[in-house]
């Protein structure tokens, strides 16, 4: 089944987005297991909290609590002076004690909001709450072999690690606005570092509610609740397909039912999957094993005290200093690319705006491409510090080097160390000028290279790279190119 595309209609798409992350914690939420539960052996991260058992008490993890606040501070969020846990109950499997901990009328944060960009149009969506509660256990879906039936394990590694719920309101109106809501939400969490926040690994989960109203109407439709998305892509796909779906029943004259549907990825489709919970369905009450939450002022102000810059501040700045749109997204994403390129352009000995260009040139181009060539490690593992970097760019810019000599130098510095100015000095490697030297090596060049020569003075002025190549060749990339260009010119015109 593919569903119509989305199109301009009379009819307007509603999207909230729900989003659980993984905060990055040593401990699980309320037990002293490790939350480092990734690639270990299924049922060896327990303990008779996590695994449910009668008579046990669970103890708030406060390392947790810092990162919800953290959170909340970062998304404009109000923090509660008082909030508790909750009991919400259900029957599935993936909670042996049969309810989870959660956080139900009194969250911890609350009433917040975050800016983002989509198709080049700035918006701004709600954040109705940011509440802490348990993950859930992983249900490993198997088939016997030999009969073909169907059964299910159990892994409780997972189970009572830290969750952060952050749900948004319904202001988005695209798959494209929420794409971009979940860019920025990650950039966020993985600048204060509060979660690795990746969809893939599974700590960053979205759930998408949709429904589709007539445009200008302030009521809302009957939503729609889409889940088992694990890419931004998916998020996008999903949300069109399930667009489409809703308008092809509304125009044909049917109803939209509310329900759960899951994003097949094979088929790139929704399907149904359950009837949706209404929050009575969950019987919540206060959770009477643990104490409320109480966060006084100070401890909220200390946090709020040590927050970094956050990705939106930092575009604003760089777009000030001249970068483009493209250059500040891509160092305002990632924190440690950011502040590598913060560095470098302090230690440069020029203009702020031309320092700052210089920085995310070089940081972008060479450091980027380390770190892919690494496996995405960080910055803050780059080899070459800040102020090394600086003294290479700041050797190209005055000419002591030309480019083509940097990225040697550069390569030398990141495989065996030393600074670029010892590398220059030690291997010969300083610019060759419109000397008797680069003269000499110019005329060699054009007397060993008698085709291309003729062919240039035929008519034919690309003959000219080959040329040039030569004379490079020759200085080991020490001339600079615009020179030796100009002394081919003069030595094949005479």
């Amino acid at each position: 089944m593919t569903a119509p595309a989305e199109s301009e209609t009379a009819l307007e798409p509603v999207i909230g987005l729900e989003v659980h992350v993984q905060p990055i914690t040593r401990a699980k939420m309320f037990c002293g297991c490790s939350a480092d539960y990734a690639g270990a052996e299924p049922n060896t991260h327990v303990c008779p909290v996590c695994l449910g058992l009668p008579g046990v008490l669970p103890v708030v993890n406060e390392e947790a609590i810092r990162l919800i606040v953290r959170t909340g501070l970062a998304l404009n969020c109000g923090i509660a002076a008082f909030s508790k846990f909750d009991r919400k109950n259900y029957p599935y499997p993936d909670l042996m004690k049969g309810y989870q901990v959660s956080q139900y009328d009194l969250p911890l944060c609350s009433g917040g909001w975050l800016e983002a960009e989509a198709e080049g149009e700035p918006f701004r969506a709600g954040i109705t709450r940011v509440h802490m509660e348990e993950d859930t256990a992983r249900l490993l879906h198997r088939t016997d072999a030999a009969t073909g039936e169907g059964y299910s394990l159990i892994d409780v590694n997972r189970s009572g690690t830290p969750l952060m719920e952050i749900v948004g309101e319904p202001d988005l109106r695209s798959p494209e606005q929420a794409r971009a809501f979940l860019v920025e939400l990650r950039a966020i969490l993985r600048t204060i570092e509060a979660s690795r926040a990746n969809m893939e690994e599974g700590n960053f989960r979205c759930d998408a509610n949709v429904s589709l109203r007539p445009r200008g109407a302030e009521a809302l439709g009957v939503k729609v609740e889409i889940k088992n998305m694990n890419s931004f892509r998916a998020v996008h796909e999903a949300l069109r397909f399930e667009i489409g779906r809703q308008t092809a029943i509304l125009e044909g004259g049917g109803t939209i039912r509310q329900e759960t549907r899951g994003w097949d990825q094979q088929r790139r489709e929704t399907a149904a999957q359950r009837s949706k919970e209404e929050a009575d369905d969950y019987r919540y009450f206060p959770e009477p094993d643990l104490p409320p939450l109480a966060p006084g002022r100070a401890f909220v102000e200390e946090i709020r005290a040590g927050l970094p810059e956050l990705p939106a501040a930092r575009r604003r700045r760089y777009r000030a200093l001249g970068l483009s749109a493209f250059e500040a997204a891509t160092l305002a994403e990632a924190r440690d690319r950011s502040e590598f390129a913060d560095a470098v352009a302090a230690a440069l000995p020029f203009p702020p705006a031309r320092a700052a260009k210089l920085a995310a040139n070089w940081t972008l181009g060479e450091a980027a491409r380390w770190s892919n060539e690494h496996d995405g490690e960080r910055l803050d593992r780059f080899p070459l510090t800040p102020a090394a970097l600086a003294e290479l760019i700041a050797l190209a810019e005055d000419g002591t080097i030309t480019g083509q000599v940097a990225a040697g130098v550069f390569a030398r510095m990141v495989e065996e160390g030393g600074s670029a100015a010892g590398i220059v000095e030690r291997e010969g490697l300083a610019r060759v000028d419109a000397g008797d030297e680069l003269a000499a090596v110019v005329r060699r060049v054009v007397a060993e290279n008698g085709k291309a020569a003729a062919d240039y003075r035929a008519g034919k002025t690309a003959a000219i790279k080959r040329l040039l190549g030569g004379v490079m060749r020759e200085t080991r990339g020490r001339a600079d190119p615009n020179t030796a260009r100009e002394l081919l010119e003069r030595e094949l015109g005479a």
